[in-house]
């Protein structure tokens, strides 16, 4: 019988040679607990190749590992924008906002701590021309400068808002990078407690709450 358990797992080696081995042990270890690795999503690879783990591409360039958002993650999110703006073609803009900003606030949070600026200012480029497609359509009648003052507002920092008047359209790029704190390895949670409540303080204030 199986069970729909699931858990992912990176597992760094010096060779493709040791990292077979270390996947035979994996395998073999899980075997005798009634488990068993998936071999769809068991990969060995070379970093300089890189590979996908929990919506991140992992790779490294020229000797140095960088941390982006992965292209199915970046598909999935741009899917779920149109989808959701394509269902909207009667909604109000102010209801359209309500539904898009969770969306944008969840995916950004989540990548906000890796390699995300470029992909961050591309996507709300994306948004733009949905939005402006939808506009359109809702107006096809209507000259572009007419839809422009409808639904996109000027500010002193950015022409382009797609707003109301009492709500605005999150954008990715205004998102802030927030670097991984790294863990001291020396420190022990049972000696140390005071620097693991420390670092998880800081980790919480960055999302915006505190424990």
């Amino acid at each position: 019988m199986k069970f729909p358990w699931a858990t992912h797992l990176i597992v760094t080696a010096n060779s493709e040679e040791t990292a077979r081995e270390i996947r035979d042990l994996i395998t073999a270890f899980l075997k005798k607990r009634g488990l068993e690795l998936s071999d769809d999503k068991t990969l060995i690879t070379n970093i300089n190749e890189g590979f996908d783990f929990l919506g991140w591409n992992f790779r490294k360039y020229k000797g140095k590992l960088l941390i982006k958002p992965s292209k199915k993650s970046i598909k999935r999110f741009t899917e779920t924008i149109s989808q959701t703006i394509t269902a909207g073609a009667a909604w109000s803009q102010e209801v359209l906002i309500a539904k898009l900003n969770p969306i944008i606030r969840g995916w950004t949070n989540y990548h906000n701590s890796v390699v995300s600026s470029d992909i961050f200012q591309t996507l709300d480029h994306r948004i733009w021309e949905l939005l402006w497609k939808w506009a359109k359509r809702r107006h096809p009648d209507k000259p572009n400068d007419w839809i422009v003052n409808k639904y996109w507002k000027g500010s002193t920092s950015r022409r382009w808002n797609f707003r109301t008047e009492v709500n605005e359209l999150l954008l990715l790029s205004k998102t802030r990078i927030y670097r991984h704190i790294p863990l001291k390895l020396q420190m022990n949670p049972f000696l140390n407690k005071d620097y693991f409540t420390e670092r998880q303080n800081k980790l919480c204030c960055r999302k915006g709450y505190s424990i």
